[in-house]
């Protein structure tokens, strides 16, 4: 097979949950431009319909829809509506997330359950959902977007979000777990793990610890949105066919 067939999406259908801005977008333009079709979902549909407006005058087919992980009935609406659309689902980003800043001392016992809820159960349940359709023609492709913070402490001079990192270290077992369980019905279960990068969740920390971060990336600057879209595309395309529990760190160079 030649590496460009390794890397067509043509005719596939991605769908990435948080999809309307930062690495959600990026992942989401990087399978359009490699052919496929892309759902688009987010709580702020006005977000995700100016991401699709945006995708179609590029050229791109993109859908907007709704969707809150945390809500069964969300994740089922979003599974209709992009199978009765598309008729398939290939790749699964899990990109939704959210974090909440806090000492660990002094952590909100229902912050940490909120953070939890998202970033630990909404993955899950958007990725069993999506497995049904995915064993049931064959196989798919599910991405899971954790975190360096989830693979070990961080300065809380840089992150003081205790929930968030556990949160992603749920994530990474999440991940490596299902990429058992689902191997037999050759789904693949691989994760991103990014370092810093400027996003809507991420800016007020770059702005207040940006120096002090930077000093220690090895490669001296923080991710933009190009360095995302090569790791996802690997992901989500057959070029990683032979790749299934993996946790893929950008992180300039920081864990590694």
């Amino acid at each position: 097979m030649r590496v460009q067939e390794l890397f067509d999406l043509t005719g596939q259908v991605a769908v990435v949950t948080g999809g309307g801005r930062g690495l959600g977008e990026a992942m989401a333009r990087a399978f359009a431009e490699a052919g496929a079709r892309v759902v688009i979902a987010s709580r702020k549909r006005d977000i995700v319909e100016k991401t699709a407006e945006a995708f179609h005058r590029d050229g791109y087919d993109a859908l907007a829809a709704s969707l809150d992980v945390t809500k069964p009935e969300d994740i089922e609406a979003l599974v209709e509506l992009t199978m009765e659309q598309y008729g398939r689902i290939d790749v699964l980003v899990n990109n939704s997330g959210t974090s909440w800043g806090a000492p660990a001392l002094e952590m909100p016992l229902d912050a940490w359950q909120k953070v939890l809820e998202v970033n630990v159960t909404g993955t899950f349940l958007m990725s069993q959902r999506v497995a049904r359709i995915m064993k049931n023609q064959g196989g798919g492709r599910i991405i899971n977007i954790a975190s360096v913070a989830g693979l070990g402490g961080i300065d809380s001079r840089a992150l003081d979000a205790v929930g968030y990192s556990t949160s992603k270290g749920a994530v990474i077992a999440m991940t490596r777990d299902l990429a058992h369980k689902w191997a037999p019905y050759h789904i693949r279960v691989n994760a991103i793990a990014p370092g810093w990068f400027p996003t809507k969740m991420s800016q007020p920390v770059l702005e207040q610890s940006g120096e002090l971060l930077t000093q220690a990336i090895p490669l001296g600057r923080f991710g933009t949105m190009d360095d995302i879209k090569g790791v996802a595309l690997l992901l989500g395309t057959r070029a990683s066919d032979y790749m299934t529990g993996a946790v893929l760190v950008v992180d300039g160079g920081v864990v590694s």
